[in-house]
């Protein structure tokens, strides 16, 4: 009995199908190693396809590259165009010696059953804009990704970095309403994301930048809350373990959260960039550091490192200044580089519960010598991923979708699924 429970324990504590490929929707062959070609195309593996969705031959914004950066679908629930319309952020930014020529920051939309694509907002006063999310109430979250703002936003002229704005739409392809949502605090945004009880996290897109949690008085009201940050209860070398989320000021958040943040003493990561939460964990990309952090939600978070160069070394690529995080389909990790070449990786689950993910994957490669992959998103289509290509060196600035090639009886069973709905089930009891 004794030798049978032993081996049920060592079972149990080794990782679950570490060396298996992965299932599902998008199931996939690795490919070999990181692109030595130049190319105007991703490196994918067999049985997929790639195919531009818009570049700047059908919506040119700026003067130059228009840097595609993060993108979203329309998710809301309900209706008869749910996933229907791609938005993205432009993360182009101003020339300190020459403001007056800047047009300001800008957000995009395509309508991926015509092929449409148009300017939804743009402001003189925004700069950088990057994070863009959906929320569970239908409207849309952007921020900018500003370390000293050079353009001052008129409701708030003193804010040092950047800012949140939340945008109400009509008609899925016009703005009713952008407004300044200040608490969420100011900083360098890029990633933004949601938890089941309307909470906000954001980060500080720095080189010593902090994790936030963004609390709000009424769910779905996001003008007035409390601005927490991630602290470690003791500080490690790895900077992991169990942390606590410090309430700062509001006052002092709304002109710089990261000075708020370094007047208590919160723990700061290399560059923080994107967060995706995939049910009770939040992942947070560190590209300075090469490595995605999880950290489990709730009243005691845990850090721990989920991924790391030593997972994702192979013989002919290496996990480097990983930038943006998808939720796949399956409930894998999907990251993109900010990096030449810019590779995309996906990360298995934590099945055997030690903080890591028990396999890590290469599934694309890019190199056109001067452009990154960027805003890697799954949206109705389970079988589909989007990605931008930004600041490429032809300066056409592109949105690339990526798909399986499937067969009769694949699109037979459907290509939308329960499990792909951003917002999980425990979001409903909000509505």
């Amino acid at each position: 009995m004794k030798l049978i429970s032993a081996t049920i324990a060592a079972l149990l504590a080794a990782p679950v199908f570490a060396d298996a490929l992965p299932e599902g929707p998008m199931a996939f062959e690795p490919i070999d190693g990181e692109t030595t070609v130049i190319s105007s195309e991703w490196k994918i593996p067999a049985g997929y396809s790639q195919r531009v969705v818009s570049d700047e031959s059908r919506l040119d914004i700026y003067t130059g590259a228009d840097w595609n950066d993060m993108n979203t679908v329309n998710e809301d629930k309900d209706d008869k165009h749910t996933g229907r319309y791609l938005y993205r952020t432009h993360e182009v930014r101003p020339d300190a010696s020459n403001l007056a020529a800047f047009t300001g920051g800008a957000v995009s939309v395509v309508d991926l059953k015509t092929g449409k694509a148009k300017l939804l907002v743009q402001r003189a006063d925004w700069e950088a804009i990057d994070g863009i999310v959906w929320t569970p109430w239908n409207t849309m979250l952007v921020g900018e990704e500003t370390g000293s703002a050079l353009l001052a936003d008129p409701e708030l002229p003193n804010a040092k970095h950047g800012l949140v704005y939340e945008i109400s739409l009509r008609d899925h392809t016009k703005v009713k309403s952008v407004d300044l949502r200040p608490m969420i605090g100011s900083m360098a945004h890029e990633g933004i994301e949601l938890d089941g009880d309307g909470n906000v996290y954001v980060i500080d897109e720095y080189a010593e930048g902090g994790i936030y949690k963004f609390v709000p008085e009424v769910y779905g009201d996001l003008s007035k809350g409390d601005l927490y940050v991630l602290m470690l209860d003791t500080a490690t070398a790895d900077k992991t373990g169990p942390a606590s989320w410090v309430k700062l000021d509001r006052d002092a958040v709304q002109i710089s959260a990261r000075d708020a943040a370094a007047a208590v003493g919160a723990t700061t990561y290399g560059r923080p960039e994107d967060l995706e939460r995939i049910g009770n964990t939040l992942y947070v990309a560190i590209t300075s550091e090469h490595r995605v952090l999880a950290i489990t939600l709730g009243d005691t978070p845990v850090v721990s490192t989920f991924v790391d160069g030593s997972m994702a070394d192979t013989a002919n690529a290496t996990f480097r200044k990983v930038d943006n995080l998808a939720s796949g389909p399956d409930g894998r990790l999907w990251m993109v580089e900010d990096n030449k070449p810019s590779d995309i990786w996906v990360a298995d689950a934590d099945t055997n519960l030690d903080g890591a993910s028990d396999q890590v994957r290469l599934f694309a490669s890019f190199n056109d010598g001067a452009a990154e992959g960027t805003g890697i998103y799954f949206g109705n289509d389970p079988h589909t991923l989007f990605v931008n290509v930004q600041h490429s060196a032809d300066n056409n600035d592109r949105t690339v979708a990526i798909s399986r090639d499937l067969d009769d009886e694949d699109h037979h069973h459907g290509k939308r699924h329960d499990k792909h709905d951003r917002h999980d089930k425990d979001d409903k009891r909000h509505h």
